[in-house]
């Protein structure tokens, strides 16, 4: 007969711009019996595939719907812009949005900052990825503005980019749907916190260990009632298997002597342990 059932795995879904590799790592070397798939994903479309049921956890940007998701914030990026290395704004380290009013700004249609009002000249059109962006960036047709780690992930070598220092950033977080909270999900939140080995093994490793310590416990407290027992007077196990205070194997007090020994009572009342004396006869008449 074969099994029809699947092997177990963890699938994790994550964005560009984040690295789960640290994770990873760290996930093989504790559960190496449950390998663990990973599948990048378009920040659009990542909510919606951990909704299809297409991953069981990911790595997505903030925000998130609370309502479905559960999420714990991981960290939070800071904000660049990314300019032709030969741009003026290269003068300078960090820059701010008053430096970068008069530039034309790209907010591609998968951009991570919900911005209330963007900042810069709007230009003529919007990209559909942060990708396109970037090569009219390289066009020299204006600036972008990305997470840190989008900038190092479609690096240049034509192209860089400077801190803007009073920006909104982007939070990354990993994120479950809340009504599918398994015990791998908890096993992936343990290592993502950093948490230790032993408070993030899998939960059947934990409960054979619990079963193994009830086990022990059980052992000695039998052990510990059986020594007591082999202290108390008047049992076999005290005594060497010969009962005391009780009758001898006679059927006589194990105290008593027996009559005509010498050593019991004379008659009632002499008071003492010798035979009473006798009178002289009577003399007849």
């Amino acid at each position: 007969m074969t099994d029809s059932q699947e092997s177990p795995s963890f699938r994790l879904a994550y964005v560009p711009g984040v690295t789960p590799a640290k994770w990873v790592r760290i996930w093989n070397e504790r559960r190496p019996d449950i390998p663990l798939a990973l599948l990048q994903v378009p920040v659009g479309e990542a909510p919606d595939v951990l909704r299809a049921g297409e991953a069981d956890a990911g790595l997505l940007r903030l925000p998130v719907d609370r309502t479905f998701f559960s999420a714990i914030p991981l960290y939070t990026e800071a904000t660049v812009v990314v300019v032709p290395k030969d741009h003026v704004i290269t003068a300078a380290e960090e820059v701010t949005l008053a430096d970068l009013a008069d530039e034309v700004l790209f907010h591609p249609l998968d951009d991570v900052f919900a911005w209330d009002s963007p900042p810069g000249e709007p230009a003529f059109e919007r990209p559909a990825t942060t990708p396109d962006a970037i090569e009219l960036v390289a066009a020299n047709v204006g600036l972008l503005l990305v997470p840190q780690s989008l900038a190092r992930l479609y690096h240049r070598k034509d192209l860089t980019y400077r801190t803007v220092t009073d920006a909104p950033q982007s939070g990354v977080a990993l994120s479950w749907p809340e009504e599918a909270t398994t015990d791998l999900v908890e096993d992936f939140i343990g290592i993502v916190r950093g948490r230790t080995v032993n408070s993030t093994r899998g939960r059947t490793a934990q409960k054979d260990e619990k079963d193994q310590k009830d086990r022990k416990d059980q052992k000695d407290r039998k052990d510990q009632k059986d020594r007591k027992d082999q202290k108390k007077p008047g049992t076999a196990k005290a005594t060497g298997g010969k009962p005391t205070g009780g009758k001898s194997t006679s059927g006589k007090p194990s105290g008593s002597r027996s009559a005509g020994s010498g050593g019991g009572r004379g008659r009632a009342g002499t008071g003492s342990g010798k035979p009473a004396k006798r009178g002289k006869p009577r003399r007849r008449s």
